[in-house]
């Protein structure tokens, strides 16, 4: 029985390895982050080039919050772990200001779906020598919102 002690672990490896294959994350679907901002990204092209659209829940303008565009590109690469990188850009529909995420897409040790990100937020400034305060720079993490099925 001692010899066949290897055997049996080697085995058991194996088949408890096939088991704990990685869940991979999809960019596709309804997000909420952690300021309550909604966002909605439709179908990843076989490219990584995708749409959507962006409802944030917070402004620095007293303009009405409306529902903006967004696009983006998930790095599509033959080494892809099943986490995959990606940024887009929402063209805000009602300021004259624009925003660039960067991220990248993680499944947890619960097997949920986590996106974490860092973004830049240009807003329209008067003259050159206000360039200064016209960049802020922020993370966010969005959680895939659950349908109400």
């Amino acid at each position: 029985m001692v010899q066949a002690t290897p055997l049996l672990l080697v085995l058991f490896l194996a088949l408890g390895a096939h088991g704990l294959a990685v869940k991979k994350c999809s960019l596709t679907g309804r997000w909420v982050n952690d300021l309550g901002s909604n966002m909605t990204i439709t179908t990843v092209n076989a490219n990584g080039v995708f749409a959507g659209s962006y409802h944030t829940a917070v402004t620095a303008t007293s303009n009405e919050i409306k529902l903006s565009p967004l696009q983006g590109s998930m790095q599509k690469s033959p080494n892809q772990k099943g986490q995959p990188t990606f940024g887009f850009t929402v063209n805000w529909s009602f300021s004259d200001s624009i925003t660039v995420f960067t991220g990248q897409c993680f499944v947890d040790e619960y097997g949920k779906e986590v996106l974490k990100t860092m973004w830049l937020l240009r807003s329209c400034v008067e003259n050159i020598k206000n360039d200064w305060k016209a960049t802020r720079v922020g993370t966010n993490v969005f959680t895939r919102l659950q349908s109400q099925e």
